[in-house]
């Protein structure tokens, strides 16, 4: 347990992901700070009111000021808008890199020694926005999107096999698009390749719908999108962090020549401990997936240079 984490935004995404930390109890205190006066107030005390019966000592605090959360270990970034139907998440560049630049002065400000996980959309072009705005090491600045999509990738694989999604090994790299690569040779079913279980039109057909997945959750709802995977991704990696679990798992990392390649996030293979990104594993990957890596990271770096950091 640390004494601080703060969540960033009190929408669907930020408030599941306060009441889930604090469930966890991997703080003595959530903060959530919004900038709509009220919001933050009531969500926490509707989720501070609920720890009698869930049996958590967590407190949980909302404010529309920074200095609530000042010393906070890590912080979670969910501010902005969300993903409308027909709206792909680089249509969310300009606004949300805006906020996003915003709420990273506040966090250089207050809690300069934090680890920032970043959810907001689009992902890979905002964790950038945080670390050129915080000034941070890289190890402090991850993005939250393999975590997620492996999620997507593992749930609809259980389905198509009819097993438990525990039993499915699996991890996404690359961008938090269109443009992800699962890795079909590294997928498993408790150490059984994929492969010898599925035939590839149907492991294409996953690997397309993974792709896609937030898309279909944001044309079913159509005033919204996903909060409940997207918040237990962010969580997962806080424990991770606060556990100092030396988890392995897909996160965005700013690259400094990993898979021959520097200069944007792109979501690879890392070891999560007590300090951030602790290391970035490469593994050896088939032509089919290195050609993939490629041309998402060339999807990553467009929106970029929009940015103009």
């Amino acid at each position: 347990m640390v004494e601080k984490i703060t969540v960033v935004g009190a929408g669907n995404v930020g408030a599941t992901t306060a009441q889930r930390l604090a469930e966890k109890e991997l703080a003595r205190q959530v903060v959530m700070v919004d900038v709509v006066d009220g919001v933050p107030q009531g969500k926490a005390l509707d989720q501070w009111e609920s720890a009698p019966i869930e049996g958590f000592d967590a407190r949980v605090i909302g404010t529309n000021d920074y200095a609530a959360s000042a010393g906070s270990a890590i912080v979670v970034v969910t501010a902005g808008i969300a993903r409308k139907p027909g709206m792909s998440r680089d249509d969310l560049l300009n606004t949300n890199a805006g906020i996003v630049k915003q709420v990273s002065e506040q966090i250089k400000a207050t809690s300069p020694n934090a680890i920032v996980i970043m959810v907001s959309n689009p992902l890979d072009v905002m964790a950038y926005v945080a670390l050129k705005v915080t000034g941070f090491p890289r190890q402090r600045v991850i993005g939250m999107a393999g975590v997620l999509d492996t999620a997507r990738y593992r749930a609809f694989l259980a389905d198509a096999l009819d097993v438990s999604v525990r039993d499915i090994q699996a991890m996404v790299l690359g961008g938090h698009g269109d443009t992800m690569v699962p890795l079909i040779s590294y997928t498993s079913v408790s150490g059984i390749p994929v492969t010898q279980l599925l035939d590839r039109a149907k492991l294409d057909a996953i690997v397309d719908r993974t792709r896609t997945g937030g898309a279909e959750i944001v044309k079913y709802l159509k005033t919204g999108s996903a909060y409940y995977a997207p918040s237990s991704a962010a969580v997962q990696m806080c424990e991770a962090i606060v556990l100092d679990q030396k988890r392995v798992l897909p996160c965005a990392a700013w690259l400094d020549g990993e898979y021959g390649m520097s200069g944007l996030f792109l979501g690879v293979p890392c070891k999560l401990g007590r300090r951030g990104i602790e290391q970035i594993l490469q593994v050896e990957l088939t032509g089919d997936e290195r050609a993939a890596l490629a041309k998402s990271a060339d999807a990553v770096r467009e929106p970029m240079k929009v940015v103009g950091l």
